[in-house]
């Protein structure tokens, strides 16, 4: 299945956040793509790139994907594989869908991780769907076309760990100076959360 173009408020909003500066550091979780770097580099920036649903498949994959996520072993595991860096190494971070795969104590740990690797004033953001009535949401593969637009590469469906209300986001991110909510007609809560 081809990519499909959409547009986003939120990655509009994370780029606003970086686009004075130049020289900044920042996580990209869709794994390593061109597009991406490409776009992050031209504006004067350093990127990492880690592919995180593949980390996830490696850490909890094998069995029960959810269950496995409250192994110690293996949640430690994925931490180490995707956010093991210094306090304060990232000027922003983009997470798109990801974390809504989390298990709860896994989420929880996975958030406090974020925040302590990135540096005060740091954004992020991050996708949830928010259609409560779906039995599995799509995976995918973003990719920036322009400011305004992602292209979206399927990569399968699964199964989330939870659905998120505007509440529970808040309280996810409690530590966190701000966030700001965008709801898109494709029922995808986008999220900048500023540390």
């Amino acid at each position: 299945m081809p990519a499909q173009s959409r547009n986003s408020s939120g990655l509009d909003q994370f780029l606003a956040s970086i686009q004075d500066r130049s020289g900044l550091t920042l996580l990209d979780l869709a794994g390593a793509s061109q597009n991406n770097i490409d776009f992050l580099t031209a504006l004067g920036h350093r990127v990492y790139s880690d592919d995180i649903v593949r980390t996830l498949d490696d850490a909890f994959g094998a069995g029960d994907f959810l269950e496995n996520q409250s192994d110690a072993a293996r949640a430690e595991f994925f931490l180490q594989q995707t956010l093991d860096f210094p306090e304060e190494s990232f000027d922003g971070a983009l997470l798109w869908d990801t974390l809504q795969f989390l298990a709860p104590p896994l989420l929880q740990l996975t958030v406090d991780r974020l925040y302590r690797i990135l540096r005060p004033g740091a954004y992020l953001l991050a996708f949830f769907n928010s259609d409560e009535k779906l039995k599995t949401v799509p995976v995918s593969s973003y990719r920036i076309a322009d400011r305004k637009t992602l292209l979206l590469a399927p990569r399968g469906q699964t199964r989330p760990a939870q659905f998120f209300n505007n509440r529970a986001l808040e309280k996810m991110f409690q530590n966190f100076q701000s966030l700001k909510f965008f709801l898109t007609r494709d029922h995808l809560r986008e999220v900048i959360v500023r540390r």
